[in-house]
């Protein structure tokens, strides 16, 4: 069994607001009782994509100084940037390729996906990403269940904001899913807002957002909430290879 904690959006730009609200829900993962496998964040980490926001994601997360419990799992998102985001948050040489890295676990595997398109808020997953997807199910055999994790939902959610910016050519990643099993879900952002559904027949989760929750169009005129608690997911994939969530707010 592989147990995931995820956040999603967390947009640190060096004011004490979102470094606050990274840090509560940081330290409410801390004090669980029981250990989770990993925390696995989905995009859009810094709000501008500078190595000042990384740097200060890299504190909040425990990345640097070892502090985290767990293996912390990320993905870019709109907002970030290759460069920078190798470079401050993973200690990597800067590059300006998709950033894209597996996780194996007994449970099953993470492959975090760099669905970003430099300039643009909308998403793909490009050639080269789903070359690295392919090669890296082939390597992991196809009795090992995985996760697929990116920041852009590939179907609405029913707002019009994430919905005009949502993953490129999602008729493609049905393919993948067809052809793949080995699959049990895709977890992604971008959204803001807690939500299941179904693509190409898998479970699709969208995690919560930390900075701020989005408001549906039938909840008023006001896009953002601001004063929404912080909220997180927990994903469990079984030993069947069948994925769960639950949802949790963060007072």
């Amino acid at each position: 069994m592989l147990v995931l904690a995820h956040i999603s959006d967390l947009h640190l730009d060096g004011s004490a607001r979102a470094t606050e609200r990274a840090e509560r829900v940081r330290d409410r993962l801390r004090r669980l009782p029981g250990p989770v496998d990993a925390l696995l964040v989905t995009g859009d980490i810094a709000d501008h994509g500078t190595e000042e926001e990384y740097e200060e994601a890299a504190r909040v997360l425990g990345l640097r100084d070892g502090t985290a419990p767990f293996p912390v799992l990320t993905c870019p998102g709109n907002h970030d940037s290759r460069a920078p985001y190798r470079k401050a948050l993973l200690g990597l040489p800067s590059a300006e390729g998709p950033v894209n890295e597996a996780r194996v676990f007994d449970g099953g595997a993470v492959l975090m996906c760099d669905s970003s398109i430099p300039g643009s808020d909308e998403g793909e997953l490009d050639e080269e990403t789903y070359g690295w997807i392919e090669a890296t199910l082939d390597e992991l055999g196809a009795e090992r269940p995985a996760l697929l994790a990116f920041h852009h939902p590939p179907t609405a959610v029913h707002h019009p904001l994430p919905d005009s910016c949502r993953l490129r050519h999602p008729e493609r990643l049905a393919a993948l899913l067809k052809r793949r099993p080995s699959i049990a879900g895709l977890i992604t952002g971008h959204a803001h807002t807690p939500a299941a559904t179904v693509f190409a027949g898998r479970p699709l989760v969208v995690g919560p957002g930390v900075t701020w929750t989005l408001r549906l169009p039938w909840e008023g005129d006001r896009i953002a909430d601001r004063d929404a608690p912080v909220g997180l997911a927990y994903h469990v994939l079984d030993d069947t290879g069948r994925l769960t969530s639950h949802f949790r707010t963060v007072a």
